[in-house]
């Protein structure tokens, strides 16, 4: 029997500030769950008092999570955030159509693309209403990339040689399958379908680690060791997919580039006058801080004028046999004209899915690496918006409907999986904005851009050499993002540097040795063979389970491996550890409530087998931030919070 407080709201009012004051009241029980609250001192019965103020101000956030702007508002804040994640999304469908050697057809390209932005806007609505409800976009996810690059990489799905200008204009070009001739349409269609059912199959996989409640098993064992070579080689791997495109005209990819440091480096704290409008003080004009929070944007439109001015003054050969040809601005205006102006992805509209082992197991290499950079999201989300720790259940619940996206994604034939987006979760801070509306807001207007087909087709003639300098800067920051994890590792543990350096070069050495000397392995089983060159060719495949192994089997202490640093950093919480109780039960009651489902969670507070589900907000043991929540038929789930001793004695919320 394990003993546990919990909170009460009991009553409420409103002061002359109009900010609520509410009263809790302390309750102690005991209820046997395991022992998990742990046990600690008995705490009397008695009413505490804290001030909560409107839209979670404690934290300086304009809207809190459950905050609900005006509808205006909630388009012009979502419309924000879509500008913040776009630049990053669009280069994976433009990526994947050049792997399935359909970089010739530019409406193809447009519908890859209309698709992908299509189902990042379904996903992303999915995940804040029903997901972990937090403010999270869901963009395209790049760590599928290496994984689709080894899978086209094999001999069998290589690009044939083909007429691109008969292609372009007749669609008639024919290359071989197998021993069947086959028409232009069905070479990218045939690889695309591979790509299909590689990320379905392994999405399923994603969602039952999220329903079955397996993730809190898989989490500890991974650690930071594991996760930097397995992220920081995702970026790394990709230097040659940012060759192919920055080689078309190096001087405009450098000039993006560069544009990109100055505004994002040098130009961040600079603020410009802009004319703005509120309820409550009119028209007025507000300091907006364009260069830290559109940098990509602003780069990738003044590289785009500069590549229109040089097309106008033909310094930029008209010659289309040339590299720099790319770089033209009506390079591709065709497919402006050649698309329509509303298209409707559906299931199965480039055909059946097909499936095998080698790209089954590309993607789950992939989709493990997406899950467990997701939970370092949920949790970044919930300390920047204000919100307690998620709750296993939230957790479990979010990945599993991210798997659930990304297998509509597959499905549709979008090209790729989606995952959440760390620099929305990070744009959270200079915004001011955490409000759920604001998000559903940025799916739907992914949605609205996905329908447009012209809207798609304006963003397939960005010409390739600006494309290259934003692939550059997105794959450096996903280089970076894994490096960052070093931060909670002992760096002066030859054990360490060991692990991770000989990861990081293996994952690095394997791949290409390959892809020079193909045809190396051959156990006398077709499949097999692929499977097992599509995996050894995914270098953060191969560096994070080397890390993963020798992590979990070479000695060395929980804070030697950086475990301590990490889960702790996981498990807090925006909330400074040195304010009183009060101020703790107030974030308590602010945020938890957050994490039920909308309508339905009264309904499942009266069965009782609903706490034994792992994606329930009834479900009981948080495995993650070891909390209880407690919970009992009489009482909303937004009145009562679990409370356990913390390590001097005191219970924390």
């Amino acid at each position: 029997m394990a003993e546990f407080t919990h909170f009460t709201k009991s009553s409420c009012e409103t002061d002359e500030n109009d900010r609520e004051e509410c009263h809790l009241e302390l309750h102690h029980s005991s209820s046997d769950v395991g022992g998990l609250c742990g046990s600690g001192p008995r705490v009397s019965n008695g009413i505490s008092t804290f001030k909560k103020s409107e839209k979670g101000r404690y934290i300086g956030l304009e809207y809190g999570v459950d905050d609900l702007p005006s509808v205006h508002m909630c388009f012009i804040f979502g419309l924000q955030q879509v500008l913040l994640s776009i630049s990053s999304t669009i280069s994976i469908p433009l990526i994947v159509s050049d792997k399935i050697c359909a970089g010739d057809l530019q409406v193809v390209k447009s519908e890859i693309m209309s698709t992908f932005l299509f189902m990042c806007g379904v996903c992303t609505i999915l995940q804040v209403v029903v997901g972990v409800r937090l403010p999270i976009i869901q963009g395209g996810c790049h760590k599928f990339i290496p994984a689709i690059t080894a899978l086209l990489a094999i001999e069998k799905w290589r690009c044939p040689d083909i007429d691109t200008t008969a292609a372009e204009i007749f669609d008639t070009s024919n290359a071989t399958f197998n021993g069947t001739v086959l028409d232009r349409t069905e070479i990218w269609q045939l690889r695309i379908r591979e790509i299909q059912g590689g990320i379905m199959l392994a999405s399923v996989t994603q969602v039952l680690i999220g329903c079955t409640g397996l993730l809190g098993v898989l989490l500890n064992y991974i650690g930071p060791i594991t996760i930097v070579p397995t992220i920081t080689l995702v970026g790394l791997s990709l230097i040659d997919v940012a060759i192919r495109f920055c080689e078309k005209q190096w001087g405009i990819s450098a000039l993006t580039i560069v544009l990109v440091f100055i505004f994002s480096l040098y130009l961040r704290n600079i603020s410009i006058p802009t004319p703005s409008w509120t309820r409550k003080k009119g028209c007025h004009v507000i300091k907006f801080p364009y260069f830290k929070l559109l940098p990509v944007l602003l780069a990738v439109g003044l590289s785009w004028s500069v590549c229109a001015i040089l097309t106008e003054t033909e310094v930029f050969s008209s010659n289309s046999s040339l590299p720099e040809y790319w770089a033209r601005t009506d390079a591709r205006t065709d497919v402006l004209y050649s698309t329509e102006w509303l298209f409707f992805p559906y299931p199965c509209q480039w055909g059946l899915p097909t499936v095998s082992i080698a790209s089954f197991m590309a993607m789950l290499a992939a989709t493990l690496t997406s899950i467990i950079e997701s939970v370092g999201d949920y949790y970044a989300c919930a300390r920047v918006s204000g919100a307690t720790p998620p709750p296993a259940h939230a957790i479990n619940r979010g990945i599993a409907i991210e798997g659930f996206g990304s297998i509509l994604s597959g499905l549709v034939g979008s090209g790729g999986a989606t995952t959440s987006y760390s620099q929305n979760v990070g744009a959270i801070g200079f915004t001011k904005v955490a409000s759920r509306g604001a998000f559903v807001a940025a799916g739907l207007i992914f949605l609205i851009c996905g329908v447009l087909g012209k809207f798609g087709a304006v963003l397939v003639m960005l010409p390739d050499p600006v494309l290259g300098g934003i692939v550059v800067i997105s794959f450096g920051m996903v280089t970076s993002v894994g490096l960052s994890n070093l931060q909670f590792v002992d760096l002066s543990s030859g054990r360490n540097l060991c692990i991770i350096g000989s990861s990081l070069l293996i994952g690095l050495m394997a791949p290409k040795y390959l892809n020079d000397n193909p045809g190396v392995i051959n156990t006398g089983v077709g499949e097999l063979d692929q499977a097992l060159v599509v995996l050894l060719s995914t270098a953060m495949f191969v560096g994070g389970m080397l890390a993963f192994i020798l992590d979990n089997t070479v000695p060395g202490t929980d804070e030697e491996r950086g475990i301590l640093l990490w889960r702790n950093k996981l498990s807090s919480t925006n909330v400074d550890d040195n304010e009183d109780s009060e101020f703790r039960a107030e974030s308590a009651v602010s945020s938890l409530s957050i994490y039920d489902l909308p309508l339905i969670t009264p309904l499942l507070h009266r069965n009782k087998w609903c706490r034994y589900v792992p994606f329930l907000p009834t479900f009981e043991y948080d495995s993650l931030s070891q909390t209880t929540c407690c919970r009992d038929n009489g009482v909303s789930s937004d009145q009562q919070y679990s409370v356990k001793p913390n390590e001097n004695g005191n219970n924390d919320c």
